[in-house]
């Protein structure tokens, strides 16, 4: 088994708790402050994995240059572009379609990689993504009335126009952080992945904290007031990007978001699980679409 597999798989897990103690959080602060948890909590993880790597196990640090910069920047606004259009989708009553739109995240990444890194994917890992990226959408539109008329009107509404833009945006962020990791050439998968998480999340912890300084000072009181679950989401959450970069160091970008799709599995065995909800026939068919465009990957990869 390639070692950016179970990598992936691992950060998928992880992020699934992330998002888990992030609704947490939202019922004592805002999106905003819910969202830089993840960003504010996670720096101090971020820089000790590079600290971890260089000062105990031994690796180099390696040479900042301008390419390096120039995608990370790339990658560090536009998830966080990605992240509020897809937190702004739930203000509307009918927020699903969009959500599903969003999740085509890892067939955009397959497009941004040949544009901007000249990656191809064969047609084997292409249907594999196709399978999985339906599954989701069935999951996402589950509870939605939708009639064969209504879906087909709902590729030009709003809210899809904004799920897709949503994807496009994580697209970018994650050809973009492979882009910046392999820009650092050396001295192996780990150190780049931490080198590229650390700056990344300088530049996002600042990005928003000065957002709230600006807009929302309230909310930095209410985030103080909630630091220990803050911490855990921190942890987890630098943890699942650290899992993230390494694998998109090794991995074409648009491969690696494809296996994540089986976050979708973890999260509803959390819900029948712990918290006893039934699963309806469409979600049950999308976890196994999903399931099967996973098992597809890894044929054909």
């Amino acid at each position: 088994m390639e070692l950016w597999i179970p990598i992936t798989l691992l950060a998928a897990f992880l992020q699934n708790l992330r998002s888990v103690g992030q609704k947490h959080l939202k019922a004592v602060m805002g999106t905003t402050g819910a969202t830089f948890v993840r960003f504010g909590f996670g720096l101090p993880f971020a820089l000790s994995f590079v600290v971890l790597l260089h000062a105990v196990v031994g690796y180099a640090l390696p040479v900042l240059n301008p390419v390096f910069f120039a995608w990370a920047i790339v990658g560090g606004v536009s998830q966080i572009a990605a992240t509020f259009l897809l937190v702004y989708l739930f203000s509307f009553r009918n927020f699903a379609v969009g959500t599903a739109y969003s999740r085509t995240e890892p067939a955009q990444a397959a497009l941004f990689g040949l544009l901007f890194l000249g990656e191809r994917v064969t047609a084997g890992t292409l249907a594999a993504i196709a399978v999985s990226v339906f599954g989701v959408v069935l999951i996402s539109i589950a509870h939605t009335a939708m009639s064969p008329r209504a879906l087909v009107a709902s590729l030009v509404s709003r809210n899809a126009l904004i799920g897709l833009t949503s994807g496009t945006a994580f697209g970018i962020s994650a050809v973009a952080y492979r882009a910046a990791s392999l820009a650092l050439g050396g001295p192996n998968f780990m150190m780049q992945a931490a080198v590229t998480l650390a700056v990344v999340i300088v530049l996002q912890t600042a990005l928003m904290g000065a957002w709230m300084l600006w807009r929302d000072r309230a909310e930095l009181a209410r985030i103080a007031d909630a630091w220990k679950p803050a911490l855990f989401v921190g942890a987890v959450g630098a943890t699942a990007s650290f899992g993230w970069f390494m694998a998109m160091t090794l991995q074409q970008a648009a491969i690696v978001k494809a296996l994540a799709q089986i976050e979708m599995i973890f999260t509803f065995a959390s819900s029948i699980l712990f918290f006893k909800e039934r699963i309806n026939a469409y979600e049950t068919a999308g976890c196994v679409l999903i399931v099967g465009g996973i098992l597809l990957l890894l044929l054909v990869g």
